[in-house]
């Protein structure tokens, strides 16, 4: 028997903050951890923090979400005991997202999230239906829906008997310079662009 880590992460974004506002909900980011060390985080998320559309499969850190004033973040751990074969899908499929540059970040899904659900779009993921596959494959808990349909909420409820930790998590680093990029206007728009028009392409099209 293995452990999977499936970290809920109170995230110190702007658009995190809007959504407790909106939600009055804590948790706006899901990761998966495979070291009980919290060191790193595997997701669909932002790969610099002030460029929410460069985004996609990532591996972060503790500094991801305790960067500048911020020493810690708040989180929630749930702890999967999954067999060895169940460990060897979820690590195919993670070393799969690794390698595969045509997946994007769904952005679409996870802003309609609340209102319909999300939706899926070709070879796009985010933190929810990333995770949420993961913990498909761990087959540790059964799902009463696709599993791209979980919101971090669900998560939290879906797993709530396999509770392993809630609380601050202090950062182990000084923050990645790369990631703490400063804003630059050109970049950002650059970004949200080409993020947008590849994603409609795919919805319209069903492929790359």
């Amino acid at each position: 028997m293995k452990t999977v880590y499936i970290v809920l992460v109170k995230a110190h974004t702007g658009l995190g903050a809007v959504a407790r506002k909106i939600t009055g909900y804590p948790y706006t980011h899901v990761a998966v951890s495979l070291d009980r060390s919290m060191e790193d985080f595997i997701s669909f998320s932002r790969r610099r923090h002030f460029f929410p559309f460069d985004a996609g499969f990532t591996h972060e850190s503790r500094s991801s979400y305790a960067f500048g004033d911020h020493r810690s973040f708040k989180a929630k751990i749930f702890s999967l005991p999954v067999s060895d074969e169940a460990y060897l899908r979820i690590t195919d499929y993670i070393s799969e997202c690794e390698k595969d540059p045509k997946r994007l970040f769904n952005i679409f899904s996870m802003a309609t999230m609340p209102l319909i659900g999300g939706f899926r779009i070709w070879h796009a993921d985010n933190c929810m239906s990333f995770v949420s596959r993961v913990i498909q494959l761990s087959g540790a808990v059964k799902m009463d829906r696709s599993y791209w349909r979980y919101a971090i909420k669900d998560l939290d409820r879906l797993l709530a008997k396999d509770l392993f930790f809630e609380g601050k998590i202090f950062r182990s680093s000084p923050p990645d310079p790369e990631y703490m990029e400063p804003f630059e206007l050109g970049a950002f728009l650059k970004e949200m662009f080409s993020l947008i028009g590849r994603l409609t392409y795919r919805l319209f099209f069903n492929r790359p």
